[in-house]
């Protein structure tokens, strides 16, 4: 288990690789210092020991030839003085020369010692030393002598005697150039030596530097591959859980890996998912007592909740079951409620698929509304028409089927709908008490699609409408005009239609009944009882049992009998809601 930080992690490779990389460049810093000291030894002292025994080697050749010359002149004649004391001049400044250069090149090798040089050339180094000391007593003590005892035999002329000094003179100073020789070689390979060392040591840095700059490099893409496994891992788990999300699907729970930030943000999001799988279990619930649209619009748009409401145009549906008090007055609670729950399922689905809102179940009586936001403006009429439709097919399923939950072939009493529809404002909003509200709609158009559902029982119809519903709906239904109607709490007269059925789907007797409909309907508003009766008769031969005409009829029959006064406008006034 994980339990450093994200943060402390990636600190913890940076400061490792940080020490690392420190540790390998004061590494380097050592060895290049010890490189450079020995560097700085090989140009201050090596060479110029080297270049002091080169130099004293020389001086010693160019000494003998001075000697040479200076015997040359002294045995030919005439002696040349002048070039004889120039020669004696030039050897004399050439064994002093000869002299410092070994006495500097021994105080060089001296310190090279003091400074405590590797354990193979401290040897060479004192035995050099002792060599150098050995030819500078021999330069002075042998060759020098000698040469002092020759020097005055030049002028004396004894040949033999030159010669003889001469060979001993030439065998010591070639002895002195064969130490010399000897000293430098060694010293040469001390040289070398010292430079394929500190050569090695170079290389050996290098190694050792890419080594651990490699190793550097090694760790950190680890250490990085650790930790970015670490995360991805998880992050990666949690884009799926996102998406599962993102695409509904609420019941994977994401195994928390780590206690780093990571692990908070799949513990957040495994709570954040709980919470969505409590919302959604409320949302599936509520969702059938409060239609789902409605508490989604209440949480994307506060402003629908606002107490005081909004007046739009909508269109109300009230639906109730014809005969369903004589079918439930035999049954126990428990059939009741299966019939009850099947007839108000089947005639609420029409409802839902046409995009409609219900509002509320009355007992077996449904209220539904259409209108903005649920639906685009404009389509809330035929929205509502079609839906009533709808349900109006259902009938014969749904006889069948309360008959197959009471145990019956056949209903005994003959179940039907009536339903109201009415377009025009209403009030819109959240009505209620601040213990308690519902998002409803209100006023005269809600009376009004109330009482033409009650308006059937006396037209002997199933779908009554407003005309608002008629003009909007004109291009998806048929309808014909029923009458003009007052009803109970309104003082103007409001043009009533009956729904016949889909745009173009009536049947040859149905447009017969509507034409002789409309025509008796003209004959009686203008007070033309005789003719009326003729026309309500021919509607009714089309169709027999078309409630509206039987109902004008035995209007007409009221109205000859007790025909009215002056002022009659041709609007019945219905008393009951």
């Amino acid at each position: 288990m994980i339990r450093l930080s994200i943060r402390r992690q990636i600190i913890g490779i940076a400061i490792g690789l940080i020490v690392l990389m420190a540790c390998a460049s004061i590494l380097s810093m050592l060895m290049a210092k010890r490189e450079g000291d020995r560097l700085e030894q090989l140009t201050t002292r090596y060479i110029p020991i080297y270049g002091n025994l080169a130099r004293a080697n020389i001086r010693s050749l160019e000494r003998a030839a001075a000697f040479r010359r200076m015997v040359i002149n002294s045995i030919l004649p005439p002696v040349d003085e002048a070039r004889f004391a120039a020669d004696r001049s030039v050897f004399d400044a050439k064994g002093a020369e000869v002299v410092r250069e070994l006495q500097a090149a021994r105080t060089l090798v001296a310190g090279a010692i003091e400074q405590g040089p590797e354990l193979a050339h401290a040897k060479a180094l004192v035995r050099m030393d002792s060599q150098i000391e050995a030819v500078q007593s021999d330069y002075r003590r042998h060759l020098n002598e000698e040469i002092d005892r020759l020097l005055p035999l030049l002028g004396a002329g004894d040949s033999k005697s030159i010669a003889d000094g001469l060979r001993r003179v030439d065998a010591l100073r070639d002895d002195l150039n064969l130490k010399l020789d000897g000293i430098r070689s060694e010293m040469l390979d001390v040289l070398r030596a010292d430079a394929a060392a500190t050569l090695r040591n170079q290389h050996q840095v290098i190694l050792i530097s890419v080594v651990l700059t490699v190793l550097a490099a090694l760790l950190g893409l680890v250490f990085a591959t650790l930790v970015s496994t670490g995360m991805i891992r998880p992050v990666r788990r949690l884009l799926e859980g996102t998406r599962a999300v993102e695409a509904g699907k609420l019941d994977e729970t994401i195994v928390v890996t780590s206690t780093n930030e990571i692990g908070q943000l799949t513990a957040a999001f495994n709570r954040m998912v709980e919470q969505l799988r409590l919302k959604e279990r409320i949302r599936q619930t509520f969702g059938k007592y409060i239609d789902p649209r409605i508490v989604e619009s209440l949480i994307d748009r506060p402003a629908l909740a606002a107490a005081e409401g909004q007046r739009r145009v909508m269109t109300v549906l009230f639906c109730d079951m014809k005969g369903f008090t004589g079918v439930s007055e035999g049954m126990t609670p428990q059939g009741l409620v299966k019939v009850m729950n099947r007839y108000l399922s089947t005639m609420s689905e029409p409802i839902r698929d046409r995009s409609g809102i219900i509002d509320k179940y009355i007992g077996d009586a449904i209220m539904a509304y259409w209108g903005t936001p649920f639906v685009e403006e404009g389509e809330e009429a035929p929205l509502a028409c079609l839906a009533a439709l709808d349900m109006a097919g259902r009938i014969e399923l749904l006889r069948a089927e309360i008959a197959e939950l009471l145990g019956v072939r056949t209903v005994p009493i003959a179940l039907d709908l009536r339903i109201g529809i009415a377009t025009g404002e209403a009030l819109v909003g959240s009505i209620g008490s601040e213990f308690m509200k519902s998002y409803t709609v209100m006023g005269d158009t809600v009376n009004l699609a109330s009482r033409l559902e009650g308006a059937n029982k006396i037209y002997g119809t199933r779908l009554l409408v407003t005309e608002a519903t008629v003009t909007a709906s004109a291009a998806d239904i048929e309808a014909r005009e029923i009458d003009r109607v007052v009803v109970l709490g309104q003082s103007q007269p409001q043009a009533i239609f009956e729904v016949m059925g889909r745009k173009g789907e009536l049947t040859g007797a149905q447009d017969i009944v509507r034409t002789r409909f409309a025509e008796a309907l003209a004959a009686y508003r203008a007070r033309n009882w005789g003719e009326a009766r003729r026309a309500f008769l021919v509607a009714q031969e089309a169709a027999p049992n078309d409630g509206p005409s039987m109902t004008f009829l035995k209007r007409l029959h009221s109205l000859q009998t007790h025909p009215p006064g002056d002022g009659w406008d041709g609007a019945w006034r219905l008393d009951e809601k």
